[in-house]
């Protein structure tokens, strides 16, 4: 198993689909939520927009499905955290999943930490 590269801290994950380097894909996707309060789900987790976001509503853990119609190879996944904003819901852990269903999911990589 190769480590997988990552994306430079700060880098523009838009610029970066600008110039070819990556290609966003999500909406071929289905998202799902393990929760959320009213006003902050999928849309504003989605939107582009800085201002808006998912706030979970429940006991953790706090999950972000993501299903592929078929089989995808993701190489780079880009996740916005920003802890000055709002530290008490940026997250601490982070768990990346993959599998053919919900059920025969593996961890591929963890991080954990203070997520800037």
């Amino acid at each position: 198993m190769t480590t997988p590269n990552k994306t430079p801290p700060g880098a523009d994950p838009k610029q970066l689909e600008r110039t070819g380097t990556v290609r966003e894909i999500g909406s071929q996707a289905v998202w799902s939520l393990s929760s959320c309060k009213p006003g902050f789900g999928v849309d504003q987790l989605r939107d582009d927009n800085l201002e808006t976001y998912w706030q979970s509503d429940g006991s953790q853990p706090h999950l972000v499905n993501i299903q592929f119609r078929r089989k995808t190879t993701v190489k780079t996944l880009c996740i916005y955290a920003d802890y000055k904003s709002d530290e008490s819901y940026t997250p601490s852990k982070i768990s990346v999943r993959v599998g053919n269903n919900f059920h025969n999911l593996q961890e591929i990589r963890f991080e954990q930490g203070q997520f800037e």
